[in-house]
């Protein structure tokens, strides 16, 4: 980007002889390389302002880094600082050949000598501890001085190194800082709500809150360090967020418990009575069927599903005299599910027992429909369907009704209906 026109300079100051010493640039290469040099000049100083001016330089320059940033942010300080003293040194000499041309409308081999030295030779002195690599030995460095193309090629190296360190800054702050910035206020929206519901500390609220201060610092200090194959890394982020909103869902539903509790109150009392209620049927139930059904092998139905239900109704009311709503609102979640276990359990027990009667009710049925249809055959008179429709109905009808034997006899009767019915179809 700070790459300029050296090589055009240096291309003019070969000997014509092909010798290959110096020689003096010609006015006209003089005024030509310095109009170029200025440009130059204007553009690396435009470039360099702009860099100052970037908000991430400014935040790194202000922030109190650590670790990784802290590291990489020195190195570049260190070369932008370098960079501003080779340029100062550069603009030193460039100002020295504009004032030495303007001194000198019609220069003479002297002076054109001594300006050709100043645009394409060894003119710029290096800062302290910049001498290049090439330029030193083991004794140490051999030449303090560089060219001004040389120059501008250290200052660009420089300069995108420096823009380089800053660009991954920004772009790891730019990729943390608002999602962070949303996981505090969150966390802040959360707790005000925790308290708010009962007073005292969140176990897991405060856990998350520690986790949360520990990558605010980490974002605001060292971002660097959460970046991966050159990417921000917000799986951290990610996991503190979704953990907020797990909590803020389960504290809303809290809040939403206090707020309708009166509703929610009546409801699970009504479900309660409604066991209660099935338990008294299932005994009613029982009752008949061991009154009316031979041999029904039935369990006894639940007794007493509604009471201990009852009881936590009583401590959900003491906790919340006490403010407890978190509690609470685990306790009545609890006693939700064991509502409807009891409801369950009292409805299974119910249908054991009215199963029996009800299948009395449908083999009864399926009797008189089994009459009818012979009845429609012209079968009214036979003396085996007689018989057989008697028998049977005497066992349904008959308490307690041996359902086994009700269920054989009313097959029995099915088949000789249909046996006489074909014998009928066949005389036909």
């Amino acid at each position: 980007m700070l790459r300029g026109t050296g090589e055009a300079i240096a291309g003019q100051t070969l000997d014509q002889s092909g010798a290959g010493a110096a020689a003096p640039m010609s006015r006209e290469g003089v005024d030509h390389a310095l109009r170029g040099l200025r440009d130059e000049r204007e553009r690396i100083s435009s470039s360099l302002a702009e860099l100052e001016r970037q908000s991430a330089v400014r935040l790194l320059a202000g922030a109190r880094l650590t670790g990784e940033t802290l590291r990489r942010w020195e190195d570049a300080r260190s070369r932008l600082a370098t960079l501003w003293r080779l340029f100062d040194a550069y603009q030193r000499v460039l100002e020295e050949a504009c004032e030495l041309r303007d001194r000198s409308p019609r220069p003479d081999v002297a002076t054109l000598t001594e300006l050709s030295g100043l645009l394409s030779g060894c003119s710029v002195e290096l800062p302290d501890g910049e001498v290049p690599l090439e330029h030193r030995t083991l004794l140490g460095p051999q030449e303090r001085r560089i060219t001004l193309d040389e120059a501008v090629a250290m200052m660009s190296d420089a300069y995108e190194f420096v823009a380089r360190e800053v660009a991954a800054a920004d772009a790891a702050w730019t990729a943390l800082l608002r999602p962070l910035e949303l996981a505090e206020e969150g966390w802040r929206t959360t707790a005000r709500l925790a308290h708010s519901l009962d007073g005292t500390r969140h176990p897991e609220l405060d856990r998350v809150g520690r986790e949360l201060t520990a990558l605010g610092r980490l974002v605001r200090t060292d971002p660097l360090s959460l970046v991966r194959n050159g990417r921000p890394d917000t799986g951290r982020l990610d996991r503190v967020r979704a953990a907020l909103t797990t909590l803020g869902d389960e504290l809303g539903g809290v809040a939403r418990m206090r707020d309708e509790y009166d509703v929610l109150l009546a409801r699970i009392t009504a479900e309660i009575e409604e066991v209660e209620d099935t338990e008294r049927r299932a005994r009613d139930a029982y009752s008949t069927a061991l009154a009316k059904i031979h041999s029904p092998n039935l369990p006894a139905p639940s007794a007493g599903l509604a009471t201990p239900l009852r009881d936590r109704i009583a401590a959900l009311e003491r906790l919340r005299e006490a403010g407890r709503w978190v509690e609470m609102a685990g306790r009545f979640a609890e006693l939700e599910r064991a509502a409807e276990e009891a409801l369950e359990r009292a409805r299974g027990d119910l249908r054991l027992s009215a199963g029996l009667l009800d299948r009395r009710g449908e083999l009864r049925g399926r009797l008189e429909a089994y009459r009818a249809k012979a009845a429609r055959l012209g079968l009214a008179e036979d003396a085996r369907l007689t018989e057989l429709y008697g028998e049977a109905r005497e066992v349904l009808w008959t308490a307690p009704c041996d359902l086994r034997r009700a269920t054989a006899v009313l097959a029995e009767f099915q088949r000789a209906i249909r046996a006489s019915e074909s014998e009928t179809g066949t005389r036909r």
